[in-house]
C-alpha cells in the first residue's frame, strides 16, 4: 500500500483522527480491523479512557453505539466501504431513535482498486448511506480530513444526526496485490 506521506515532523491525517474523537468525549471506538484506520485503532486500544472493540461485522457497531449513547457515552464506528452494505438495514435504528452516530469509512472500489469485488459497494457507498438518511462528506486530500471529521462530529453529537466521513482511497494509498 502506498499512502500519501507526511512531511518530516508533520502529523499525518491518520494521527489527527483519534485526538478529534477525544475532543468530542468519544469513549467507544468500534471497528472491523482495517489498515486505513490502523493508527486510530492502535491509539484507541492504548487509551485507558476509551473502550475499543473489534466487531465481527459492521452492523454490530450501530447497536453497540446506540447502547453506549443510552448509557450516556459517545462512540464512533470505523469501517471500510464494503461494510456499509452490511449496515443498511441497521441504520433504521438511528433513523427511528435519533441517537448520534458518527462513522468513518475508508473507501475501497474507488481510485486504483485492484480487487473487482470491492467495486460495486465502493461505487454505491455514498448513495446508499444518503438513501438511509446519513449525512456524508468525502475527503480525498489529507488537509480535508480533520475539518470534515470535526464538522461531522459536531453535527452527530450536537444534533443527534447520523454522519459519515468517507476517506477516499487516494488518502489511504494504492493497494497492491501481493502473491
Amino acid at each position: 500500500m502506498t499512502a500519501m506521506p507526511a512531511l518530516k515532523g508533520q502529523e499525518t491525517w491518520q494521527d489527527q483522527v483519534l485526538p478529534i474523537l477525544r475532543s468530542f468525549d468519544v469513549r467507544h471506538v468500534v471497528y472491523v480491523p482495517d489498515a486505513g484506520h490502523a493508527a486510530a485503532i492502535r491509539g484507541a486500544e492504548a487509551d485507558n479512557e476509551i473502550t475499543s472493540l473489534a466487531l465481527t461485522t459492521e452492523e454490530e457497531g450501530i447497536g453497540y453505539l446506540a447502547g453506549a449513547w443510552l448509557g450516556g457515552e459517545r462512540g464512533a464506528l470505523l469501517m471500510q466501504s464494503s461494510g456499509v452494505g452490511n449496515c443498511l438495514n441497521t441504520l433504521a435504528l438511528q433513523a427511528m431513535t435519533r441517537f448520534p452516530l458518527l462513522m468513518l469509512v475508508t473507501m475501497r472500489g474507488d481510485w486504483a482498486e485492484f480487487n473487482p469485488w470491492q467495486n460495486p459497494m465502493g461505487q454505491a457507498t455514498e448513495a446508499a448511506l444518503q438513501l438511509m438518511g446519513v449525512r456524508t462528506w468525502r475527503a480525498d486530500h489529507p488537509d480535508e480530513v480533520a475539518p470534515l471529521i470535526q464538522g461531522a462530529a459536531t453535527m452527530a453529537f450536537n444534533g443527534d444526526e447520523s454522519c459519515a466521513v468517507l476517506l477516499g482511497q487516494r488518502l489511504i494509498g494504492e493497494k497492491k496485490w501481493v502473491k
